[in-house]
């Protein structure tokens, strides 16, 4: 049985801090999403995202491309429209767990997606913590990019309310939730309900 454990949660929650400490210490393989957002200062290519021009992606849009769509999200950003992907590439094709990060979104048609093979399961794992200390937490990585773009942060700030709602975690049937105030405890609370998963 192989599982797909699934980061996500609101902007600045974390999850891609959590995301890097767990493709360290599981015994997995990491799953890279495709953007044509622009790559931040402390962002690399081929890990952080595949970074591709608005054509390829729409190569992957049509069918244009051998590699299977999964899933795509295009936001109307104050910079124009950028579009994250998921797309069934070699990644896929792993024999070990596979990490990935996402929003409630992009969860939901992954989850559709695995609903249809064999012998793959999927552990939904969600971030938490209070908006107070997530605001502060995106202005301090703004404030370090080189061209901050702080009306994107306050955009993408206000739209997770809509995205995020208890109402589509609910939908997703997303019971367990862990809050990230301590790091290390939440890390340990995360790995503990994986095991804990996969012997279900």
């Amino acid at each position: 049985m192989k599982n797909i454990i699934y980061i996500m949660g609101k902007s600045s929650s974390g999850k891609d801090t959590i995301y890097n400490i767990l493709k360290n210490d599981l015994e997995v393989t990491t799953y890279v999403m495709y953007t044509t957002r622009p790559k931040r200062n402390d962002e690399i290519e081929g890990k952080t995202y595949y970074f591709i021009t608005k054509e390829e992606m729409d190569e992957y849009i049509k069918g244009e491309k051998q590699a299977y769509l999964i899933e795509e999200r295009t936001y109307n950003t104050v910079h124009g429209p950028w579009t994250y992907a998921t797309i069934e590439d070699e990644q896929f094709k792993t024999n070990k767990d596979l990490l990935m990060l996402g929003t409630l979104e992009s969860y939901a048609k992954v989850k559709e997606y695995i609903s249809q093979k064999e012998n793959i399961e999927i552990i939904p794992i969600y971030i938490e913590v209070p908006d107070g200390i997530r605001l502060r937490r995106a202005l301090d990585r703004e404030d370090k990019q080189e061209n901050p773009k702080y009306t994107e942060l306050c955009r993408r700030f206000l739209a997770d309310d809509k995205d995020f709602s208890e109402e589509n975690i609910t939908k997703l049937n997303i019971e367990k939730r862990f809050l990230n105030l301590e790091l290390s405890k939440c890390i340990e609370e995360i790995k503990t309900y994986i095991n804990e998963q996969k012997i279900n």
